[in-house]
Parts: C-alpha cells; sequence; structure tokens
C-alpha cells in the first residue's frame, strides 16, 4: 500500500538506527491541492501517535495545500485540526462557474474553520512543531491581477523556466512565513531569494492564504502585514514539489508524505522532464501511496483540482470523502512497517 524512498544520508541514517521520529527534525508538505487527502490518513497518524507527545523541536514547511496542513499540525489538536480542514475542503461546493473572487472567498471560509478558536495563538506560540508557510513575491506582469496581462507574464515565467530555474529569481522572490524562534533556512541550489518573516497575529492569515492563491484561479494577496509592498501568490509557483535542502540548529531527517515518487521543483516543472537534484534530497524520506493504492481507489486515481470541472458536485463529494477513508490504510501500513522494523522495504530514491 505504501511506498517508502529514501535518500542516500537518509538511508544509512536509518539502517543504523532504526525508523524512529526522533531522528526527523523537518517535515514537507507539497502544493497540489485536493492530491493530499490521499495522505489525510499518513497526517493523522503521524502528528496523533508517531510525533505525539515529542519535545524536539519540528519544522514542518509547506506550500499552498502543503502550508494550510501545516497550520494544523502546529495547533495544540493537530488531528481535529487536520479533519476539520479535510471535511471542508471535500465539501467545498459553487453556484455556477466560480470567478477567482468566489474560489478566494471559500479560500477565506476554509481558513476560518481551520483556525477555529486560539488556533492562531497556538501556531505563533507552539514551542515544539514549528510552521513555516512558502509565498511567492511577485514582479512584473505577473504582479497584476488582469488574466491577460497576467497570463502573459506567467507565459514569461515558463519560458524563462525552461532555461533555467535560476531565471525564476527575476519574477519571484520566495518568502517563508514562520516562528520568531525558528533557526530553520533553505539552501537553494538555484539562488532563489528568499526572506524569512516572523508570524504575528496581523500577517499569519493574510501569508497562509497567499500560499495558496494560485495565479490564474484565485486574487493575489496586496501587501502582507510586516512585509514589502507588492503582490503575493502561491508558495508552488516557486516551490511545488520542493529542490532544496535545509538545515538548522538540530540537524537531522526530512520526512516527505508525497503523492508521486517523482517530484518537481516548481509549477513549471510540472510538464517538463527536469528532475529534482539528488543532493536535495539526502536526508528526505518519502512516504509515497503505491501504484496498486492509487489503482485501488474511486477513478483509479489520486482527487484533483480538475475533479470541480469534470465531475458533478455530489459526485466528486462522495468520492473524496471515499479517498480521506481510504487513506487509513496507508498509515495502517506506515504503522505495521515501523512496528516490524522492516528497513529492507525503503527504496533508494532516485528521481
Amino acid at each position: 500500500m505504501l511506498d517508502i524512498y529514501a535518500g542516500s544520508n537518509a538511508l544509512k541514517t536509518i539502517q543504523e538506527h532504526g525508523f524512529k521520529q526522533e531522528l526527523f527534525t523537518n517535515f514537507l508538505g507539497a502544493s497540489g491541492g485536493p492530491k493530499w487527502f490521499s495522505l489525510f490518513g499518513l497526517d493523522k497518524y503521524m502528528f496523533g501517535d508517531f510525533f505525539k507527545d515529542r519535545s524536539a523541536e519540528l519544522n514542518v514547511i509547506g506550500s499552498s495545500a502543503g502550508a494550510f496542513r501545516a497550520a494544523c499540525f502546529a495547533q495544540n489538536a493537530p488531528v481535529a485540526a487536520i479533519t476539520r480542514l479535510a471535511q471542508k475542503y471535500a465539501h467545498t461546493s459553487y453556484q455556477g462557474t466560480p470567478n477567482a473572487n468566489d474560489i478566494s472567498q471559500s479560500a477565506v471560509a476554509m481558513l476560518d474553520h481551520l483556525f477555529e478558536g486560539d488556533g492562531i495563538d497556538e501556531i505563533i506560540n507552539n514551542p515544539v512543531i514549528k510552521a513555516h508557510f512558502i509565498v511567492a513575491k511577485s514582479f512584473g506582469l505577473t504582479s497584476f491581477e488582469n488574466k491577460l496581462v497576467q497570463g502573459v507574464g506567467l507565459l514569461g515565467s515558463m519560458l524563462l523556466n525552461k532555461v533555467s530555474r535560476k531565471l525564476l529569481t527575476l519574477q519571484y522572490d520566495r518568502y517563508i512565513y514562520r516562528p520568531k524562534s525558528s533557526t530553520l533556512k533553505i539552501t537553494d541550489p538555484y539562488k532563489i531569494t528568499s526572506h524569512y518573516v516572523d508570524f504575528t497575529p496581523e500577517n499569519i492569515s493574510e501569508a497562509l492564504l497567499a500560499s495558496g492563491s494560485i495565479p490564474m484561479v484565485m486574487s493575489g494577496i496586496k501587501n502582507i502585514n510586516g512585509s514589502p509592498k507588492g503582490i503575493y501568490r502561491d508558495g508552488g509557483i516557486i516551490d511545488y514539489h520542493f529542490d532544496f535542502s535545509l538545515t538548522n540548529k538540530t540537524q537531522g531527517l526530512t520526512l516527505y508524505p508525497h503523492f508521486n515518487p517523482a517530484p518537481k521543483a516548481g509549477w513549471f516543472d510540472k510538464s517538463s522532464n527536469r528532475r529534482v537534484l539528488n543532493k536535495s534530497y539526502d536526508d528526505t524520506v518519502l512516504l509515497v501511496p503505491s501504484e496498486n493504492f492509487i489503482a485501488s481507489l474511486p477513478y483509479q486515481k489520486i482527487p484533483d483540482r480538475n475533479d470541480f470541472k469534470y465531475i458533478d458536485t455530489d459526485t466528486r463529494i462522495k468520492y473524496w470523502l471515499t479517498v480521506l477513508s481510504e487513506a487509513d490504510r496507508l498509515a495502517e501500513s506506515l504503522n505495521e512497517f515501523i512496528i516490524q522494523q522492516d528497513i529492507g522495504k525503503i527504496k533508494a530514491f532516485n528521481p
């Protein structure tokens, strides 16, 4: 049901010490919208069992849907929070064809549901689970809300990326919103500029909403509190599935539940042949739904945003809820692996 991949150093470390929660100091959550539903069972298991009662710092880094998940994990009741998010997202519906404002307002409502009660304070002040939201600040034509102008800007981004991923720095900066006590740093082989901004009660909602604000689909977030003026958009533009390494004061491995064994660096790499760098994943362990598991789901696929277009609302909601339920099987598979410590099942990561 579950495939496990590990970078070279991660595999060596686990072979020497076993698969233990204390080996991990970082946790990644990728963009991908409802594709995340396939990981729902793993999320509940990770933060309801595997990392439960943890006392050592764990940095949770996410873009877009991954940032929303990070916001759940850093709350005092992470399983309840991630369940609220999943249920709210799965039941999303619109009257007619939604425009950018409709989708943005739906995301705001989801945010409010996610932060229920004292969620914001809990995230900002959590001394152990430290959430980090990745956001892309847009420059030039990509900062316009007019779809024609923005589309021309995004076409330029695609062409720049095709020449070299490094050229994205001409149109985007990476912003990482994080707790004040965080020491996490991103080491980017492509030298895309990174800025670090501390969470405040005034900026955390704006930053999280920006991290999920998909270009051409949602409105960008203007002038995030405590940040330079400008338009901020989906963190997946730069960091769709990630191609960087992480450093912090307590250096350990990175755990990365992901829906694909071949992650793509950025949004403009989705249809390209560019592979992530092996060195970016030296310390990373990926937990991936197997092909057999995916084939067992309705429509023989994991959910994606195209389901809004091609499946009627009632059928889509039923399908998505089924996937959320079936995803518990992946958690059972991981739990069995951890109990048995069958390290031989881990495959070498080879993007």
